[in-house]
């Protein structure tokens, strides 16, 4: 490890590190505008400029700089200062300083480094140039008068999204960032250039003049849109969530966030219930709690009582229904809305195993049954950076565009009972060899044969666990977990034909196989399961509730209450809690602090923050796997649930950027 001085300090640094990253490393703050850690090194923005002996006497742009033993390094001596100085006026020269009127305001880092270390004051006094205005899409607001050619989202686009949209156009002075010929942004992580952005050149279109970062109230939230379970930032203003930003986890989303889980929040303000609803005569009517839950009790539901929670729900919401229909006697709870069944019996066999940051070191990978761009965008950037270090992809399914190169063999599940010598080569041999089974296998049964291919390969090994089930829905492995799961799935719930069958956000639903039953919806929103509803009772959305969530890794994370629900709306648990009371059963909590207690106290694994142990080793398995794949599960990436479906934003990115809609504008 080099030695190098930094101010007189002397320090140790990493061997390949930069002379940034040696100066951070003794506590120094370097300016930087094209420089980012996940990104690599462009040196085209000279802001981070320090003086290094021994080196030719002038500053020198630290990003590009390896560290080398007895490097002295100054950041603070009157040279650096100047040569900053006059950076800082260089790149102001064409800025148009609109700040007052810029979204970026208050958080842009031109800002603040100017305030730092610009000279206060310019001596140019040409005439700036201006740069028409380009089009990246809904989501992307573009003011390119005010780029400084960082090239950060381009190099995003290119390096992380690994889809080349944004570029450069033209050189020097004439200089522009656009997309290919000017067509909107596709892919599902396009809005992070919006963060990456130092200056006011690429904003939030949605959240364009809606507030001041001091305005707002910041709440740490885990984001609900798939089960990825990034960690978000909730902004909120009184009663209303005005945007969704993504916090740094390196175990879990990096520091990026999906197009869908970053700008569905407009979602939930509309179509919203906020009163209790009861059909009478085949029409909802306004009623009230102690009316709604006479009518449950009516049904004298005892143990014919059923319950199927959404794929929205926190663990606490799920534990109170156990204990609920716990108390009638029942244990009649599924989540698999949609019919899917495979065996639950063994956690570790419907687990992410490998975890999202070590799937990265995954030499060969075989995808079955999954379009992952659309099932977890995230885990896909993951994938990514596996391919680019060597993986070989191989996938079972219909063909989708993937971001890294991969082989389709065919969408028929046969294939993999004789896969050709190419795959099998590349998994005999792979060090880190690993299995992801998707939504669209699980669901047809290909577990067994999964499970042999696993102990086939030797894929779980000493350090190594590469078999992995990939869920998409955020409650799916808390409920597992939980234990609320049937055999045969929701044909189970089915044929018990329940007198009562609550439906806990759950939308998806057919709610026509339960004719008999008296369906009760709670939930937020207006969507499908209120429509088919007998009794709707209005329940709080995941930004107005403390809840526990587990992605599909297992990890056990916490989100905390944002805002109030809105009108007459409870949290779920209480609503749960009073019902309990309207049936005369005992669930054994009345607190938020008492249900949790209770709910670890049932499941430990729940209690403890991080990765959950979920032990126990792979099923043998066996057979032949059969079927063909015609799609996978998520059909519109935009439309996944209530909440989105009720989004304007998310509304018009399903219509413009995958059913390619012209939408028109009035001009402003």
């Amino acid at each position: 490890m080099p030695t190098v001085k930094v101010d007189g300090q002397e320090i140790e640094v990493p061997a390949g590190a930069t002379v940034l990253q040696a100066c951070e490393l003794a506590g120094k703050e370097i300016p930087r505008f094209c420089y980012h850690e996940r990104l690599s090194i462009a040196g085209n923005c000279r802001m981070c400029l320090v003086e290094v002996k021994p080196g030719p006497p002038k500053p020198q742009a630290s990003c590009a700089l390896p560290a080398t033993e007895g490097q002295e390094i100054r950041t603070d001596s009157e040279m650096v200062k100047k040569a900053r100085e006059g950076v800082m006026e260089f790149l102001l020269i064409n800025h148009p300083l609109d700040c007052p009127i810029c979204d970026q305001g208050g958080e842009c880092d031109l800002q603040d480094q100017s305030m730092a270390y610009g000279r206060g004051a310019t001596r140019y006094d040409e005439n700036k140039r201006a740069v028409t205005e380009k089009y990246m899409g809904p989501l992307i607001k573009t003011t390119m008068t005010r780029c400084i050619h960082c090239t950060r989202c381009v190099r995003f686009s290119e390096e992380i999204a690994g889809v080349d949209e944004i570029g450069a156009l033209y050189r020097g002075e004439n200089m522009q960032i656009t997309t290919y010929l000017e067509h909107a942004a596709k892919h599902e992580l396009s809005a992070n250039v919006i963060d990456l952005c130092p200056v006011g050149a690429l904003t939030s279109r949605p959240y364009a003049y809606e507030a001041r970062p001091w305005e707002l109230k910041k709440t740490l939230g885990i984001d609900v849109m798939d089960a990825m379970g990034a960690n978000i930032r909730i902004d909120s203003r009184g009663r209303e969530v005005l945007r969704a930003l993504p916090r740094i986890n390196d175990d879990v989303n990096e520091e990026w966030l999906s197009d869908k889980s970053r700008y569905a929040v407009d979602g939930l303000t509309r179509r919203r219930l906020d009163k209790v609803w009861i059909r009478k005569k085949g029409k909802l009517e306004v009623a009230t709690w102690d009316e709604a839950f006479q009518k449950i009790k009516a049904a004298k539901p005892g143990k014919d009582i059923a319950a199927v929670y959404g794929d929205l729900l926190d663990c606490e919401t799920m534990f109170a229904a156990k204990a609920l229909l716990g108390a009638m006697g029942s244990t009649l709870i599924e989540g698999r809305q949609t019919g899917m069944t495979y065996d639950t019996s063994n956690l570790a066999a419907v687990n992410f195993n490998t975890t999202l940051a070590e799937i990265e070191n995954a030499d060969a990978v075989l995808i079955v049954g999954s379009q992952i761009r659309h099932e977890a965008p995230l885990l896909n950037v993951r994938l990514r950076k596996a391919a680019k270090r060597g993986a070989k992809v191989f996938i079972v399914g219909p063909e989708w565009e993937t971001t890294y190169p991969a082989t389709f063999l065919g969408n028929d599940l046969g294939v993999l009972n004789s896969l050709s010598s190419d795959v099998t080569d590349a998994f005999t041999k792979a060090e880190r060899p690993a299995i992801i089974l998707g939504g669209a296998a699980l669901g047809r049964g290909a577990l067994g044969k999964a499970f042999a291919l696993a102990k086939e390969w030797n894929v779980v090994k000493d350090g190594w666990n590469g078999f992995n089930s990939l869920h998409f829905s955020a409650s799916r492995m808390g409920g597992l977990m939980l234990g609320l799961a049937q055999k045969g799935g929701m044909a189970d719930l089915v044929a018990a034909k329940p007198k009562v069958l609550l439906a806990l956000g759950a939308d998806e639903v057919d709610f026509a196989k339960f004719p008999d039953a008296l369906k009760v919806f709670i939930g937020h929103h207006g969507d499908k399961g209120a429509h088919a509803a007998d009794i709707i009772l209005p329940a709080a959305a995941y930004t107005e509730k403390a809840g526990t969530y587990v992605n599909i890794e297992g990890r056990v994370q916490r989100s905390e209450k944002a805002v109030f629900a809105p009108g007459d709306a409870r949290e779920d648990w209480t609503i749960l809690r009073a019902l309990a009371d309207a049936l005369g059963v005992t669930v054994g909590f009345d607190s938020f602090d008492q249900l949790r207690a209770a709910m670890f106290a049932d499941t430990p694994a729940l209690a403890t923050e991080g990765l959950a142990d979920l032990g126990g080793e792979l099923p043998a398995g066996g057979g032949d796997a059969s079927g063909v794949i015609e799609a996978y599960p998520v059909a519109d990436f935009y439309m996944t649930n209530a909440i989105c479906r009720a989004s304007p934003t998310m509304q018009r990115c399903s219509e413009e950027l995958l059913h390619g809609e012209d939408l028109a504008e009035a001009a402003e």
